[in-house]
């Protein structure tokens, strides 16, 4: 896991603090020196300062540039009358006050060195400290990851480089438990599809089984019958294929395995495609189809895919209209999306049926004997995997109404890929 550390909070504010010390320590410590130095010069002015007085009482014949000119001569003296009097020039200053002064302010200097590099030292462990705890928390945290326990709440407000670090772990902890429950859901899921699928199947084999038993046991049926088994097993193979075929789309959609390839098409060609595919059926139950819309209004979409979702939805609308009906398209471009509006006279959609209509495998009362419920599931899946919108309407007896919204900046999507059906 890679942590970009933005701000390093609680070391600029240990180190910030120590500035703070040493810049003032550093204030207190030239206040000192300057008092050192102020009575060492007022401590030395006054001891000349009482040896020229006594000069010019005893020696008044001394003038003032004389004892000056002493004061201010920089050739060598001779420093064996200081050890006459048992003071060394070089190591001990001649006024003891000075001496004493000194070893004092040596002291005190010591002691206020030592108490800023204790506090300074103090501020470093405590972020040490603070660092360590916060290393312990997130390997604990880890462990608790590790054995699958994910009810953690770990998330950090601050800002330093281990707070970052909490708040990612925290991202990846709630991505790993919702990765857990869609795992433990994603089983559940592929239980109960399994289930449909495997009804789904059996029925249609087993009918298919049945029509060929006959068929082989009977070699004198006559030819009338053995055309109508022959084109039930047509059907019945036809609805399998389609069924195996929604299933693989399905299941590529459900893995994000399939990359949409969004390119500028004119709602009226998506339309029309549609139209082609369901053209066959309309025919058979002589519906007809009537466009409205501008045919400049233009959209970013995967043509194949929409087509797709589309021609699914004009089936379920074919198959639930009376015949010798009708079927009103619409489509309306604004800002924001593209909406395409499909509107049949059929049956309509029970109130208890419409909020499950987008449900694979299930069926309403009102859907036909060959209906396996899943056009309108694989419809929905292709519309919202594309950054689309669908919404249905429904009133028994009068009619149903699907509305698909294509925004105009799908967002999430691979332009440059590659479309796979």
């Amino acid at each position: 896991m890679k942590v970009k550390v933005k701000n390093k909070v609680e070391l600029k504010r240990a180190i910030l603090i120590s500035l703070c010390i040493i810049v003032i320590s550093t204030f207190i410590f030239g206040i000192i020196q300057y008092h050192q130095y102020k009575t060492y010069t007022n401590n030395f002015n006054e001891k000349v300062l009482s040896i020229i007085a006594r000069v010019s009482e005893k020696y008044p014949n001394v003038s003032k540039n004389e004892i000056m000119e002493i004061l201010n001569n920089k050739e060598a003296v001779d420093t064996s009358l200081l050890r006459e009097y048992g003071i060394n020039i070089e190591e001990d200053s001649i006024i003891l006050e000075n001496e004493k002064h000194f070893k004092n302010c040596l002291i005190l200097n010591l002691i206020f060195l030592v108490l800023i590099t204790i506090v300074i030292s103090f501020i470093f462990l405590k972020y040490n400290h603070s660092k360590d705890k916060k290393l312990k928390e997130i390997t604990n945290y880890i462990e608790e990851i590790n054995n699958r326990r994910y009810k953690l709440d770990i998330e950090d407000n601050t800002e330093d480089e281990l707070s970052i670090l909490k708040n990612e772990i925290y991202k990846t902890t709630i991505m790993l438990k919702e990765m857990a429950e869609n795992s433990k859901q994603d089983k559940l899921n592929l239980k109960n599809s399994l289930s449909d699928i495997s009804h789904q199947l059996k029925t249609p084999l087993t009918s298919i089984s049945i029509m060929l038993d006959n068929i082989i046991d009977n070699p004198e049926m006559d030819k009338q019958t053995r055309t109508d088994f022959v084109k039930d097993i047509k059907r019945e193979i036809i609805n399998i294929n389609f069924l195996v075929n929604s299933l693989l789309k399905l299941s590529k959609l459900d893995a994000n395995s399939v990359k949409f390839v969004n390119r500028e098409e004119t709602v009226e060609n998506l339309v029309n495609e549609s139209i082609k595919n369901v053209a066959t059926l309309c025919d058979l139950r002589n519906v007809q189809i009537n466009v409205t819309g501008n045919a400049q209004n233009k959209i970013n979409c995967d043509l194949k895919w929409q087509v797709e979702a589309l021609t699914n939805i004009l089936k379920n609308a074919i198959e639930h209209s009376e015949i010798n009906s009708r079927i009103e398209i619409n489509y309306e471009q604004n800002n924001l999306y593209t909406q395409i509006e499909i509107k049949d006279y059929g049956k309509g959609i029970a109130k208890k049926d419409l909020p499950h209509i987008f449900e694979r495998f299930y069926k309403g009362e009102n859907s036909s004997s060959e209906s396996v419920g899943i056009g309108l599931a694989l419809a929905k899946s292709i519309i919202e995997s594309n950054e689309g919108y669908i919404e249905v309407e429904s009133q028994e007896k009068v009619g149903t109404t699907f509305k698909i919204k294509l925004f105009s900046v799908p967002l999430g999507t691979d332009l440059f890929g590659t479309s796979e059906k």
